[in-house]
């Protein structure tokens, strides 16, 4: 369902879900300095091996997918638009994609996969907890979560995803956790040796996205680097 602004009538709010399919012909053209800034460090923080079994959670167009394959991994992404996902396999047709809601449970087995990358999608889940905690299963006994979002300082100023089609503007919402709301969420669903790095905007940043001269020394993303626990809680394995 699509809810027009009455204060702004160019401004749209749309259903996430939605909004990326939408999104998803022109989502690689779109200028994001968060995007550009998460392309620069999040798969440096993964350190994937030859071999390793790489789960993208909300993987969208697939920008890391080729990127693993061509590290020596076996990427699988999986994403709910399935917009974005047509796209993903265009650009990476060798790596497996799979249409799955984060909140919805993962399909895949206990154990699957030696790293998982979660990147830019926190802002859209109201249930965290279920969504780490089911990555936590997935995750071999040691392997390795990279979880990158907005950061929480842009979510309380009211950035959010957000793009422009014709002369309408569709902004996507955005969760406002904190923090400290992220690190306990990881913490609880099965996570050890968490890691927090924050990256502020920089000038290098300025010189690749119009606009983003105005981030520069702020906070623009929030990275977290964890393991799997090598025994998860049964509150963490969601037992019966």
């Amino acid at each position: 369902m699509i809810h027009v602004d009455n204060v702004t009538p160019r401004r749209v709010r749309i259903e996430p879900r939605a909004g990326y399919d939408l999104w998803a012909a022109s989502y690689d053209r779109t200028p994001n300095p968060v995007v550009a800034m998460d392309a620069r460090h999040a798969l440096g923080l993964l350190r994937v091996e030859r071999g390793d079994r790489v789960l993208d959670l909300g993987c969208g167009t697939g920008r890391y997918l080729t990127r693993l394959h061509e590290q020596g991994a076996y990427p699988v992404g999986t994403d709910f638009s399935l917009g974005i996902l047509r796209v993903a396999q265009r650009r990476a047709p060798r790596a497996g994609l799979v249409a799955g809601d984060l909140q919805r449970g993962l399909p895949f087995a206990e154990a699957r996969f030696d790293r998982a990358l979660c990147c830019l999608v926190g802002e859209h889940l109201s249930d965290l907890h279920s969504t780490l905690r089911d990555t936590a299963r997935a995750l071999r006994p040691g392997g390795r979560l990279v979880f990158t979002v907005y950061h929480p300082d842009l979510a309380a100023a009211g950035k959010e995803a957000n793009f422009t089609q014709g002369r309408v503007e569709y902004r996507l919402g955005a969760q406002c956790w904190s923090v400290a709301d992220y690190l306990d969420r990881i913490t609880d669903a099965g996570f050890s040796s968490v890691e927090t790095v924050e990256y502020p905007g920089d000038h290098e940043l300025a010189s690749q996205v119009a606009g983003a001269d105005r981030l520069v020394g702020a906070n623009v993303l929030l990275a977290v680097r964890a393991t799997r626990s090598t025994r998860m809680s049964c509150e963490a394995r969601a037992c019966r």
